[in-house]
């Protein structure tokens, strides 16, 4: 019978084989959270750090990327949206310094897939639809990230439970878990589905590592209703997942032309954060119409980044948006990532230990 000291080999899956960590656990790319004392700490303790390229102005992006080197050895990845102005400045300096992988939703184009493969980089897409996993495959994708519907952030509208299975029977690559994660049970669960790992988003940002304002911390703390932990599409006209705060409320009941007022403050606020130019910004939106985006889509695009820098750098979480995974209605505690991937190791392996000696006194009973 297995014990759980045998157990190790069972969470080193081929996930852990391609990214080069040493448990299947990835802490995903959160606007503004990400940052390189995160990542680092993230892969020091075994898991895989995305760093979020996002929102990290094109000026300090490679001394990030280089503090991340500088603060651990292990490898990680970066995400980016190939709308951002920088979006070149990503590609270029993910292949000059060798990353391991990229994450994105909607993503690059097959040339540019085929030109990470080449440098040997990993692509690493998140979706929420199997239509889009199918989709992203054949572009070339090595690695899935299936987020269900608990997950922050955008999302999609199918739970985790339904649409991991689906992916799972359709796709041949590696199928990695997210929506709805914070634990070991969490864990040794997706495993047990077929999924080589898992990805968590709001069980990082809350950590002692996360740069994150206590103050904003706290009404992540405080939300134990999962219910008002709800996909709302005020923000930038998609559905994403947030707990309810004075600023999501007023900003639902205002009504169409207050939505436009504050997306266009936050565009030219965006605009100053990333050096945009006013003709890339014409140039994405009118790219972002030719995929189907409604104009008020296009207009309110920028809202999110600017209002979750209120919340998320200058803890101001009343005046700002809070994206979370329902998962943060179980979460009570802010611990060290290393504390933290421990605990879900643990808690992994017992439970897998747990079933294996189920099934084993089952099968002598027999």
């Amino acid at each position: 019978m297995n014990s759980i000291s045998s157990l190790p080999s069972i969470l080193h899956t081929v996930l852990c084989e391609r990214l080069g960590c040493r448990y299947p656990i990835v802490q995903t790319a959160m606007g503004w959270v990400a940052d390189a004392k995160l990542v680092a700490a993230t892969s020091n303790a075994g898991g895989f750090g995305f760093l979020a390229a996002a929102t990290i102005q094109a000026d300090v992006l490679e001394a990030e990327i280089l503090k991340v080197r500088s603060l651990t050895d292990r490898p990680f990845g970066i995400n980016f949206h190939m709308f951002q102005p920088n979006a070149q400045q990503v590609i270029d300096l993910t292949i000059k310094h060798r990353l391991r992988a990229v994450s994105y939703g909607r993503g690059p184009d097959a040339k540019t897939i085929g030109r990470f493969k080449q440098a040997g980089v990993l692509c690493m897409p998140t979706v929420g639809a199997l239509k889009h996993a199918q989709k992203a495959v054949e572009l070339g994708a090595d690695i899935i990230t299936v987020q269900g519907a608990e997950g922050g952030g955008h999302t999609g509208s199918v739970p985790t439970t339904l649409l991991l299975p689906q992916v799972l029977d359709a796709v041949k690559v590696p199928v990695v878990a997210a929506g709805g994660f914070y634990n070991g049970r969490g864990l040794a669960g997706a495993l047990a589905f077929g999924a080589s790992g898992i990805a968590m988003g709001t069980r990082f940002l809350m950590t002692a590592e996360s740069p994150v304002p206590r103050a904003t911390l706290q009404k992540y703390l405080d939300a134990k209703d999962p219910a008002k932990i709800r996909a709302s599409t005020a923000v930038d006209g998609m559905p994403q997942r947030m707990i309810d705060n004075p600023y999501l409320l007023r900003l639902e009941s205002g009504g169409l032309l207050h939505r436009l007022f504050v997306a266009l403050n936050s565009a030219w606020q965006w605009r100053a954060h990333t050096g945009m130019s006013i003709a890339h910004m014409l140039r994405t939106a009118i790219t972002a119409l030719g995929e189907g985006d409604s104009a008020i889509q296009t207009m309110m695009a920028a809202n999110a980044p600017v209002l979750i820098q209120r919340a998320m750098v200058e803890g101001r979480p009343d005046e700002g948006v809070l994206p979370s995974g329902q998962v943060a209605s179980n979460i009570d505690s802010l611990p060290s990532v290393a504390e933290l991937i421990a605990a879900i190791v643990g808690e992994a392996e017992a439970r897998l230990a747990a079933l294996t000696a189920q099934t084993n006194k089952t099968e002598a009973a027999a």
